[in-house]
């Protein structure tokens, strides 16, 4: 820890997270030289505002010195915005953290290519499928993924990056120790294990509806290009890739079916002018002469990936049972026919199944057809489908077990169904 530290956690308490602090770091350099002028100066500075030196006035540096107990008693890395651990690449978008706090061991940001990958929480199989095959072949060419730690898209691409050995880094919303999002306890400590988790808030600091907008930017601050693996046409992942481009990062996505209008906002980001990623080398090649940490030559196809990839089904449940260890553990024959379901063999299979269960859906009446009509062909939550149908959660959830029974819908973890 710097011995600056606890003057950058007195200016992150008086402005708050998110400040705009660059013009202050410009002209005062340290927020040890700005503590010092006091309260007569402040009020005379060119850059700070009225209501900035009012929080300033009122705010005790020996709060300071609470937080770095804290995370002293916790094994926590505190970095201030002049410790040499500070990642110069983070200080170059306009409100950069003025602490970081960090548990594990962050990488050498600088000197590698970090990709940050985002997309929805509530996210389809086929996004579960891209966003882990993708993370594991970026992080195979050598460079380093980077995301949220959420549920959907950022835990299959942590996965991805830890299922070939790799590092991975995951930017939280809130502090660390904090009790959010449980369910994503035991990939955290993965991530720990081999990487690190990264934050601006506090430790133990709650999350807030401002938390994640302004934890978007430091994963797009972090990383060259963001990819966005799925979205809706008003997701926070669209946000983030908002963000990036005011950052001067590259826009990357992979495509969505054109017949989803959930998930439509890859495809409005293409149009928009993000490349198209469908391989991992679409993302990283753009980088190759600047960064020797990348090795092109060891990137694969996502077809070659996904034959031997027999963690692309993995459901949040079994990841609470998994190891990096098993996760980079050589595939077994059986494991190799994640594709097999779409050979020619099984195609009139599939026809004859598809009949049947439109012939049963057909017949559907009363709350079930309601609950069936509520259900698409992506993944859709519960709540979504309750609040859709107008029916009360105990109807619905009965018309959700029979519907599985009849194997007119398929279930997966975090209460979400689709169509058979």
């Amino acid at each position: 820890m710097s011995e600056n530290l606890r003057y950058w956690i007195w200016l992150q308490n008086a402005l708050g997270y998110g400040a705009k602090i660059n013009k202050i770091i410009g002209e005062y350099k340290s927020a040890k030289v700005l503590y010092d002028l006091g309260e007569d100066e402040w009020r005379m500075s060119p850059v700070l505002s009225y209501r900035q030196v009012e929080k300033m006035i009122n705010t005790d540096i020996k709060m300071s010195d609470k937080v770095i107990f804290e995370c002293m008693n916790n094994g926590y890395k505190a970095v201030d915005f002049e410790d040499v651990a500070y990642p110069e690449r983070l200080k170059e978008i306009p409100n950069p953290p003025a602490v970081l706090y960090i548990d594990g061991v962050l990488p050498d940001i600088d000197n590698l290519v970090c990709i940050g990958m985002v997309g929805t929480r509530k996210a389809s199989e086929y996004a579960i499928k891209a966003a882990h095959i993708m993370a594991k072949g970026i992080t195979e060419a050598g460079a380093l993924v980077v995301s949220g730690g959420a549920l959907g898209v950022d835990t299959y691409s942590h996965l991805g990056a830890l299922a070939c050995g790799g590092k991975t880094v995951a930017v939280l919303g809130s502090g660390l120790g904090s009790n959010y999002l449980k369910s994503n306890e035991n990939l955290r400590n993965m991530i720990r294990q081999n990487g690190a988790l990264v934050t601006e808030y506090q430790p133990n600091e709650p999350v807030s509806r401002r938390s994640f907008p302004l934890r978007n930017r430091i994963i797009s601050g972090l990383s060259l290009g963001v990819l966005v693996v799925e979205a809706g046409i008003k997701s926070g992942s669209l946000i983030t890739a908002r963000l990036a481009t005011e950052q001067g990062r590259d826009i990357y996505a992979i495509p969505s079916s054109i017949f989803s209008s959930e998930y439509s906002g890859t495809n409005k980001l293409i149009e928009d002018g993000a490349k198209v990623a469908v391989n991992p080398i679409n993302v990283v090649e753009a980088y190759e002469e600047d960064y020797p940490t990348l090795n092109l030559s060891k990137i694969r196809g996502s077809n070659e990936i996904a034959l031997d990839d027999s963690e692309t089904r993995l459901d949040t449940s079994i990841v609470k049972k998994k190891t990096a260890k098993e996760l980079n553990a050589k595939p077994t024959p059986e494991n190799n026919q994640i594709d097999k379901k779409y050979s020619f063999e099984k195609l009139e299979e599939g026809r004859k199944n598809r009949i049947k269960i439109e012939e049963n859906a057909a017949k559907l009446e009363g709350e079930y057809k309601t609950v069936y009509d509520c259900i698409g062909e992506n993944f859709t939550h519960v709540d979504e489908i309750i609040a859709k149908s107008g029916l009360p959660a105990s109807k619905v959830l009965a018309a959700l077990t029979f519907l599985e029974i009849k194997k007119l819908i398929i279930s997966a973890s975090g209460k979400r169904f689709k169509k058979s």
